[in-house]
Formats: structure tokens, C-alpha cells, sequence
């Protein structure tokens, strides 16, 4: 998924230089363009360009563009700064919080930014009628059970019930660049959780019609909408008046679809593009891509990872025996070695270690692979499925790790297991989402903030945003609901732990492993900075 936020642990990678001990900028040679233009490689969004609206990566790094929000996360430390926001306080541990803004900022239109377009964007993503998918994220604000109400049958013919409210109690404009907001419970950790794009603020051409805003947005981001031509590319040109303090080096950026990563992979080489995020596994056997490219290329850990989604709704797979033996059944080390050349980590927990409350181990034997214990275990269960299936987006770098895990699975299981391709990530993602899915479904996590909490309430919690396997729990409900009130930030770390303790016997998804990134760059980029996301930071590329 998407968690897509500007936390810019900067890599600060530049074609010329690259240090052992970390990455290093050595100055130009000459003088950067400063109206250059570069092509990055991308697919097609899910869903229209709103920032609550959007959870997946290639809709993220477009809103990233175009929409600035209250915060950034700093380069160095990951430390929260300020960025719309001159400031975000609270008087009483937590429960409200003031947040100032700063005057002069303007929309990509030539209006001014104000807290009542924070207050109404939130307000909007919220009302669980309006369908955004990071209208959860509002679930700590004071009055969200009154906005949000939950379809009693998902994908059925019963509709949710009329929620009592359209507005967020806790939310109230106090002036043009200043507005509260009064939390349910008490969190030190709401001002980090602020820098996600489902908080960015939307204009008031949005409320005139959304569908349309969606499919030209206006921000007031770095960049602004030139053009978009559906499945070929986008184009994004710099916002002159920009009061942020990273102003982009060049005027123009391209976001090029391609379903066919080898294809980008080769255009970035002969030029005809500038940037690929990940190269193809086939370029990682005897590291190729270092050959092809040399020190225009990164290989860094990035703060995502990837599961296998769990369709617990059908009869084999809601029960917690058969997920864990799939689990067991899983050689990752081996598939890890085989498949991507020893640049994942496999995982044995459901958070990332970049994370804070991050603990190693969590999963314990069922992240362990062992042949004899999965299928005793599978065999054991009462229900269980006479094939297993894995779908993934025939337009990502997965088929090869898709037949590896199914090898593995029927091997140790000895029940038939095949990957099923969908052609483009969109339409995977919207089956994934409607629970049309018949087995299991590739899923990847990227940070929105760096907690734990960001790996447990939007993946596992009952009705999260993310949660594509809709797994339910209310024990587990009721320890993140706990940790979600507590306002020290060390008491409520130890709270997220214990409850992510109680996943592997629940075993919502299957860990697979975490990701470093191998990204590509055309001779023509000079600056190249990768963020902990693996995202080209667009802002400080430069062009030579």
C-alpha cells in the first residue's frame, strides 16, 4: 500500500558519488538547469488525484507533488517539521491542539490557503458517506463515531446507515490561519501522525465538484497539474509562488506509464527516460544493474514491506490454523537468496525496523519456515482450501516471487498453489478493495510516520483503511483503542507492542520481508535524492 508521506530520510545520492559509509553530494561541475525537465517511470493510479483519497503509490507521489501539508518529516532524524503549519501545541497533555498557520501560502489557483480548508478537507475525508479511503485516519478526532457509520455487509446489497453528523466535533476554525482540534483521547503522538497526505487541506474549487477536482487537481505544492493523459503520462510544472522552504530545481517532471518494468528499465539506460524506483528482479542476479549503470544507481533499505493479504471472509481462510501453516510453509530466506539476490530482509514481525517500537522476533516460528510443522498444522484444521491462490498486478516486478512462494507452499502444503496476474495495478487494487478476491493477494506497506501505531491500526484494526483482508478481532481492537489513548508517548509505544504480541496467533497477514530498494538514473539527473521510501525526491533533483 500507499503510506506514502514525505518523510525524506535523504540518501543525498548524486551520479558522481557514492561513499561506503553512506551517500555523499559532490558539487557540479557546471550549473544546474533550472529549466530542465526529466521523465520518471510510473503506472496509472487507482483512483482520482485527492490526498484522502489516495493510498497507494503511484496516486502518492503525484499528491506528494502537488500538496504540501501541515508537516514534513526531516531529512537527518525524521524529526516532524513544520511546513504549512507555523505551529501545533497543546495546553492540556494532548487532548486539544492548536495549529497555526502560515500567512502568505497560496493555492496553485492564486487563493489563499486558510485553516478553514484544512477543517473542511478533513471534515469531508471523514463523512464515511464520501467514500475516501483514508477517511480512518480522522478516527481520533473527537465526534468521528457520529460521521463515520459501517456497511453492514461491505460489497451487499445492505448500505450503511446515514451517520448522525457531517462534521467532526473536534475540529472548529478560529480564524483564517488558525484552527483547534480536540482530540477523543488524549495523544502526544497526533502531531507526527499530521504529515500523511490524508491530512493535506483542499481548496474550495474541491467542494464545487470533487469528481472533477480529482481528475485536475489544484494544490499548493511544489508543483502543479499541466497535463494528464490517461494511461500514457503526467505532467506536473514548478509553482513559481511555492512558500515552502524546498523550491524544486527544475520546471518540469513527466510521470510516464509503462505495464512493463523491463521496457522502463531499458529506456532509462538508452535515455529516453530518467528514473526507475525499482529495476527488474532480473537485474539484480550478479548485481546487473551495478554493471549497466554504475554510481547512477542506489541500493538503500527503504521503510516498506511486503504481505500476503488474507481473504478471511471465505471459508479455509478465516481460520487462523491455515493462515499460519501458509506461513510456515514459506522458505523466505531461501526465495529472499534465489529471487532477489539477498536485497530483502525476511521478516519475523509485522512492523518495520526503521520504526519506532520497532522489536525483532514477534512472529516467532510461524515466520520460521518449517515443511513438516506447516503441513500438520494445515491438515489439522478443520476448513481449509483446496487450492491455494496468490494475485498480484501483472504490471509489477512479482511473477517471479509469486511462482517461488506458490512452489513453496505446494511443495511443503502438498495442496496446489498458482499466482493469478491481474493486468494493471488499478484494476488489482479494485478487486482487492471489493473483496472480489478468491485467495490470497500481494500486499506492501510503506510509513506514513515513523511508529509503530502506523503499522497496526491502518493494517489490522477492525474497518482500517488498508486493511484488505477486512480481518476482525475485538480483543485486539480493544488493546489498539487502549494504546490510542494514551498520551506518553513510551506508555503507549509498550501498548502498540502488546498488540502486535497477539498477532501470530491471530495471524491477519503473512510477514514476507522487508525491501531495499535498487533505483536507476539517466546520465542527464545530477542530484538524485531517494527518500526512506525509496521516492525520488522531486523537489532537489537537478538536471544537468
Amino acid at each position: 500500500m500507499r503510506g506514502i508521506t514525505p518523510w525524506k530520510v535523504a540518501v543525498g545520492l548524486t551520479a558522481v558519488a557514492l561513499a561506503a559509509a553512506g551517500c555523499t553530494s559532490t558539487p557540479e561541475p557546471e550549473a544546474p538547469k533550472t529549466d530542465g525537465s526529466f521523465i520518471i517511470s510510473w503506472g496509472e493510479p487507482q483512483n482520482p488525484l485527492v490526498p484522502a483519497g489516495t493510498s497507494e503509490t503511484q496516486g502518492g507521489v503525484v499528491i506528494d507533488a502537488l500538496f504540501t501539508g501541515l508537516t514534513n518529516y526531516a531529512a537527518a532524524d525524521a524529526k516532524t517539521e513544520m511546513a504549512n503549519a507555523e505551529s501545533i501545541t497543546s495546553a492540556d497533555s494532548g487532548a486539544t491542539w492548536t495549529v497555526k498557520l502560515k500567512s502568505g501560502w497560496k493555492w496553485h489557483d492564486g487563493t489563499p490557503v486558510t485553516a478553514k480548508n484544512y477543517v473542511d478537507a478533513w471534515n469531508y475525508a471523514a463523512y464515511s458517506p464520501n467514500g475516501l479511503v483514508n477517511g480512518t485516519f480522522f478516527a481520533d478526532i473527537k465526534g468521528y463515531d457520529k460521521v463515520a457509520t459501517a456497511d453492514p455487509d461491505d460489497d451487499g446489497p445492505k448500505e450503511a446507515p446515514k451517520p448522525a453528523a457531517d462534521k467532526l466535533e473536534g475540529l472548529a476554525v478560529v480564524d483564517d490561519t488558525t484552527f483547534t482540534v480536540t482530540l477523543g483521547a488524549p495523544s502526544n503522538l497526533w502531531p507526527i501522525k499530521v504529515g500523511y497526505s490524508a491530512f493535506m487541506p483542499l481548496p474550495e474549487a474541491f467542494f464545487k465538484d470533487p469528481a472533477a477536482f480529482g481528475q485536475k487537481p489544484i494544490g499548493n505544492g511544489p508543483f502543479k497539474l499541466e497535463s494528464w493523459t490517461k494511461n500514457v503520462e503526467l505532467k506536473v510544472t514548478r509553482f513559481d509562488d511555492y512558500q515552502g522552504a524546498e523550491k524544486p530545481k527544475v520546471k518540469d517532471v513527466i510521470f510516464r506509464v509503462y505495464t512493463d518494468d523491463a521496457a522502463a528499465y531499458e529506456d532509462v539506460k538508452n535515455g529516453t527516460i530518467d528514473f526507475q524506483q525499482q529495476v527488474p528482479q532480473a537485474k539484480l542476479v550478479g548485481d546487473l544493474y551495478k554493471t549497466d549503470f554504475g554510481a547512477a544507481s542506489s541500493n538503500k533499505p527503504v521503510s516498506s514491506s511486503a504481505f500476503l493479504a488474507m481473504p478471511t471472509w471465505l471459508p479455509g481462510y478465516n481460520d487462523p490454523k491455515v493462515r499460519q501453516a501458509i506461513s510456515m510453509a514459506i522458505d523466505r530466506k531461501l526465495i529472499v537468496e534465489k529471487i532477489f539476490n539477498n536485497t530483502r530482509i525476511p521478516m519475523n514481525g509485522w512492523v518495520n525496523p526503521n520504526m519506532a517500537g520497532f522489536k525483532d522476533g514477534v512472529c516467532g516460528e510461524f515466520c520460521t519456515f518449517d515443511a513438516a510443522k506447516a503441513k500438520a498444522l494445515f491438515d489439522s484444521a478443520a476448513t481449509k482450501p483446496a487450492e491455494i491462490s496468490l494475485a498480484y498486478n501483472g504490471d509489477g516486478p512479482h511473477k517471479a516471487w509469486v511462482d517461488a512462494v506458490c512452489n513453496s507452499i505446494q511443495t511443503s502444503l502438498g495442496v496446489p498453489c498458482v499466482g493469478k496476474p491481474f493486468p494493471t495495478f488499478g484494476e488489482f487494487r479494485t478487486l482487492v478493495q471489493t473483496q472480489k478476491m478468491t485467495g490470497m493477494s500481494r500486499a506492501g506497506w510503506q510509513a506514513d510516520y515513523p511508529h509503530i501505531e502506523n503499522w497496526l491500526n491502518p493494517l489490522v484494526k477492525t474497518g482500517a483503511s488498508s486493511n484488505d483482508g477486512k480481518f476482525s478481532d475485538a480483543a485486539l481492537d480493544a488493546k489498539l483503542k487502549e494504546a490510542d489513548g494514551t498520551s506518553d508517548l513510551a506508555a503507549a509505544e509498550k501498548l502498540y507492542q502488546e498488540a502486535e504480541a497477539m498477532l501470530p496467533a491471530l495471524m491477519p497477514t503473512i510477514p514476507m520481508w522487508h525491501s531495499s530498494q535498487q533505483s536507476v538514473w539517466s546520465a542527464k539527473l545530477g542530484t538524485v535524492t531517494i527518500n526512506t521510501f525509496g521516492e525520488l525526491d522531486l523537489a532537489t533533483v537537478t538536471v544537468k
